[in-house]
């Protein structure tokens, strides 16, 4: 473990590797390292990628990292991809369409699966930002899934959320859902050689104009990654979003934030294995629920008494 602790600080791609599979499989070496070493996080600029499927949010990222990787800088790229619910796989897409990053030796590319995990990211997430934050990725990306009204849990994990948009997704009112463009730092409307690239546009900044945010106004970007136009210029507002929250202190608040609800989730999971462990063991959640369908119990009952087995 100190051998893989040190091997992660000098910045060795292996041993962080190693650790975010750890983490994934929920092996205690990996948490016990980021308790550790929980010292050296917070210097990465963290941004999540997402919007709607099919907007090219893999090849969006691709460009970026190449162009950051043009001044030198160390990435980390996690993308998540939906995992089956029948047979737990993940096809993993994002990884091929970024596959000449892999031999870069600047670039860390993983893909994870969500594992049935709701939100739109997987739940090994933020501990995996953590790893490549000590492994001394300057920008870390994480590409989310597609998101529709509820996956938005992108927000609570990032600094800067980059909403990918496309012209001809057929009802620009469900283009335009009201959750999920409100976590929206920068908008990039990928695809712009295509015909409806403006009218989109010329839509999100219609929507903004009632935007309650005063001081931070999102950017909407026309970009083409097929042909890399627009690229550098949706780079410099991905920048100048952080810089702009340095100023005023928002970074740190909306860290504070994320902070406090990584640490809520963790404890909220920690309390569901001990409900699991209580009920497999003492008093089974079959028998419960065979109890409360017959009448001899009610689930608030049924509840108190989970928690009192947990407390004692």
């Amino acid at each position: 473990m100190e051998e893989l602790a040190k091997r992660l600080l000098n910045g060795d791609k292996r041993a962080c590797a190693r650790l975010i599979s750890k983490l994934e499989n929920n092996e205690p070496e990996a948490i016990q390292i980021i308790k550790e070493l929980h010292k050296y996080t917070g210097k990465a600029h963290v941004i999540g990628i997402t919007g709607p499927p099919g907007g090219g949010k893999s090849t969006l990222t691709d460009k970026l990292v190449k162009e950051l990787r043009k001044k030198d800088k160390k990435l980390g790229v996690i993308a998540v991809d939906p995992t089956s619910p029948f047979t737990g796989g993940s096809i993993l897409g994002d990884r091929i369409r970024m596959s000449d990053l892999s031999t870069d030796p600047g670039v860390f590319i993983r893909s994870m699966g969500t594992r049935g995990h709701l939100g739109g990211i997987s739940k090994a997430t933020q501990g995996a930002i953590k790893l490549l934050d000590i492994y001394g990725a300057d920008y870390i990306f994480i590409e989310t899934v597609g998101v529709g009204q509820s996956e938005i849990d992108i927000v609570k994990t990032t600094d800067t959320v980059v909403m990918v948009m496309v012209p001809g997704l057929g009802d620009d009112i469900q283009a335009i859902k009201a959750g999920v463009m409100e976590i929206a730092d920068v908008f990039a409307v990928n695809k712009s050689d295509l015909d409806g690239a403006s009218k989109t546009a010329l839509e999100i900044e219609m929507m903004l104009d009632f935007n309650d945010n005063k001081e931070w106004r999102p950017p909407v970007i026309q970009v083409s990654s097929l042909k890399r136009e627009g690229i550098d210029k949706l780079l410099n507002s991905i920048i100048e979003h952080k810089n702009e929250m340095e100023q005023r202190g928002e970074l740190r608040a909306r860290r504070e934030r994320n902070a406090k609800l990584e640490v809520l989730n963790l404890v909220e999971e920690k309390l569901m294995n001990m409900v699991m462990d209580v009920t497999d063991k003492e008093y089974t959640l079959k028998q419960i629920a065979k109890d409360i369908v017959e009448k001899k119990l009610d689930p608030y009952t049924a509840r108190d008494t989970i928690i009192e087995k947990i407390t004692k």
